[in-house]
């Protein structure tokens, strides 16, 4: 099986989970929930699915694993992620999500959540080593949903998202709605509308179309600098595929990195601390608020992030590069109590940001250029073997000199960072970054420089690198 867990649960090709690998790994997970008293049996287990054309078929199969190994399955049916995960926390259940996020369509996903929240990296070994014990085990032909609760995990999700801006701060604002395939869309459409934005609803699909927030490709910002121009909106917001990951784009369609989002998000939350990976723009701790914990790339390294922090501050989130926002602790705000939620979440950035910009007096572009940040840019080369990443990376880390040489056209490296992948600070100040996606074999270059076009050249210079090096 070319299946494992990555930065955000378990991923693989779409063919393979539609079989009995989303059996064995479902009922993995509920007697992994069973053995550790997480659950009891006959306890209820949410399953929620996106929107690609192979996720309901593995949602099935996980409902009927979960039904064999005696816990009770839930079609929640196609929800957002943070919705389903935020539902789980408030009536003390576990949960699944069967979503390949922002990947093409020809793979896909597990999300697996406690009654606690998401798990950690030693439950997915636990998973993993149970999934390896099952691999004989039959999917048998069954019943495998009860009642669809999907409207309550909705409704819940959506109160939460009501206490996050004052009554109508919207008013006045036109806001596109990328749809796309997200099942985060009419949602977004719909909370955008009670905050009293004229809501223009762009783009929806039949099609699973896979966007990467992170990484936003040129013809996505076709769409969006056209429609930015056709509508004279004030901003266009979007969500990936399960609605974790936000994407949002200023009054003239140009995507606002994920980072700069959750560094508003965290700001209008008054946060002090931050929990954010190393990808994440390295202006963030000059910005002047709170401590800040750099991790690993993915959601259970800053949930561990935050867990930390939570020893010496009170006010915490966690943000990481693709916009995904999380929170580790409750925040009182003027128009209600935000509760917590340790999952990524699309919305409370999105809401953060333009409600930051309804206050501000500020276009979003205008408001972003205030924060005085270094440019950055990102990308990935896709259909990149995972041999082939490995390969580069270990030559790499191999020899200074291997270093040296590689980004000899950029500049000189004076430091190196191996947090997660290799960071490369060089000489004029620069910063390359490469590191292998723990996602889908793809090898992903982020950089800083200190202008959009000076890092724009950066990354193209860097992608060429890495491309020459595989051939």
């Amino acid at each position: 099986m070319s299946l494992k867990f990555g930065t955000s649960g378990l991923r693989g090709l779409s063919v393979e989970l539609a079989g009995k690998p989303s059996f064995i790994y479902a009922a993995a997970f509920a007697t992994f929930l069973l053995k550790n008293r997480i659950a009891a049996p006959g306890d209820r287990v949410l399953v929620g699915y996106d929107f690609r054309e192979s996720s309901p078929a593995i949602a099935a199969n996980a409902r009927r694993a979960i039904r064999a190994s005696g816990l009770e399955p839930v079609d929640c049916g196609t929800v957002p992620t943070p919705a389903l995960a935020f539902y789980g926390l408030k009536t003390g259940v576990a949960s699944m999500m069967v979503t390949g996020s922002h990947i093409p369509a020809d793979r896909n996903g597990i999300k697996f959540y406690l009654p606690s929240g998401e798990i950690d990296k030693s439950h997915e070994q636990g998973i993993s080593a149970l999934a390896a014990e099952f691999g004989n085990w039959d999917v048998p032909i069954s019943p495998d949903a009860t009642a669809d609760p999907s409207a309550d995990v909705a409704a819940v999700f959506m109160e939460r998202s009501k206490t996050i801006l004052p009554h109508r701060a919207l008013d006045g604002m036109r806001v596109g709605v990328y749809q796309h395939s997200s099942v985060a869309r009419d949602m977004l459409s719909e909370i955008l509308s009670h905050y009293g934005a004229h809501v223009v609803d762009l783009g929806r699909s039949a099609n699973f179309i896979p966007v990467d927030t992170e990484a936003v490709s040129a013809s996505t910002i076709a769409l969006l600098t056209g429609w930015s121009s056709k509508f004279a909106i004030d901003a266009i917001v979007s969500a990936d595929g399960d609605g974790d990951r936000p994407l949002i784009a200023d009054e003239k369609g140009v995507p606002v990195a994920g980072d700069i989002c959750g560094l508003i998000t965290a700001r209008f939350l008054g946060a002090d601390a931050i929990v954010t990976p190393i990808t994440s723009n390295s202006g963030i701790e000059a910005s002047g608020n709170g401590h800040v914990i750099r991790t690993r790339v993915g959601s259970p390294y800053v949930i561990a992030g935050m867990l930390e922090a939570q020893k010496t501050h009170h006010r915490i989130v966690g943000f990481e590069a693709n916009g995904g926002t999380l929170t580790a602790s409750p925040f009182k705000l003027a128009s209600g109590d935000l509760e917590a939620l340790p999952t990524r979440d699309a919305f409370l950035p999105i809401l953060a940001v333009l409600g930051t910009v309804a206050t501000s007096g500020l276009s979003l572009a205008g408001l972003t250029r205030a924060l005085g940040l270094p440019a950055t840019a990102a990308d990935r080369l896709e259909n990149f073997a995972t041999d082939r990443s490995a390969a580069i990376m270990a030559w790499l880390r191999a020899d200074r000199t291997n270093l040296e040489q590689f980004v000899a056209p950029l500049g000189q490296p004076i430091d190196v960072n191996e947090l997660d992948g290799l960071r490369i600070t060089l000489h004029n100040g620069r910063i390359i970054h490469f590191r292998p996606s723990g996602n889908a074999p793809e090898m992903r270059c982020y950089v800083e420089a200190d202008s959009a076009d000076a890092a724009a050249e950066m990354l193209q210079a860097g992608l060429r690198l890495l491309r020459e090096f595989a051939a």
